[in-house]
């Protein structure tokens, strides 16, 4: 089995020195994005899914069209969710960031004011991926080790979605421990691929991650994170 967890291509966070809450691409994210697809299309998939946030759908735009696929909209997949930001200046929400990154690291499971807490985030996460996975047939085995139950070893599954999601996925699936600091543990470029691939071993399968964040479709000067 095969995961792809593609990030969203660069959103325009910040319109007219303003926050945009649930942003667009911009215009170097819609280049991003078309790379993509052209880099995608190169694949086969039995299923594709989609984050519900304006910046996973503008993404997958490209993609699907170079697969001649139709949106499939997954609602786990939605990032973290921020304070209400729209309309204020920018400073305020470098400020909450910048403030959020001095507390503790107990501290920061409890997120931005006004935003979804860390700690249910991850948690919310952790138990989407669990039930989508045991819908294609994925599931735990109990043991102390990350051992996998796969009944269709061959299935190919792509996720457009985002930073913090695909990476509590990855930490779901390989059996780390969760942190409240996900996005700069697995550092995740935009318009990102990573995969990871079951294997198996003597009682079920377990997965490696190859590659993290691979970002050779795009030009090293159109890169962002």
């Amino acid at each position: 089995m095969e995961l792809f967890l593609c990030r969203h291509a660069q959103p325009q966070w910040i319109a007219d020195g303003l926050c945009v809450d649930n942003p667009p691409l911009t215009e170097l994210g819609r280049r991003q994005a078309d790379l993509l697809g052209k880099r995608l299309a190169r694949e086969r998939f039995d299923h594709i899914f989609v984050s519900p946030l304006l910046r996973t759908r503008q993404t997958a735009e490209p993609v699907l069209a170079a697969l001649k696929r139709e949106e499939v909209i997954q609602p786990w997949l939605e990032e973290i969710r921020s304070p209400v930001w729209q309309g204020s200046p920018a400073e305020r929400a470098s400020k909450a960031y910048r403030e959020e990154r001095e507390r503790s690291a107990r501290e920061q499971w409890h997120g931005l004011e006004g935003g979804e807490p860390m700690k249910d985030f991850v948690a919310r996460i952790h138990d989407g991926a669990e039930k989508f996975l045991a819908e294609h047939g994925v599931y735990r085995i109990e043991h102390e080790l990350p051992i996998w139950h796969i009944e269709d070893p061959g299935e190919r599954i792509a996720c457009i979605a985002h930073a913090g999601t695909n990476s509590t996925v990855i930490c779901h699936l390989l059996g780390l421990t969760p942190t409240p600091w996900e996005w700069e543990r697995f550092v995740l470029g935009h318009a990102s691929i990573t995969r990871l691939e079951a294997f198996k071993i003597g009682d079920g399968y377990t997965f490696a991650l190859s590659p993290l964040s691979d970002l050779e479709h795009i030009p090293r000067e159109d890169r962002t994170y």
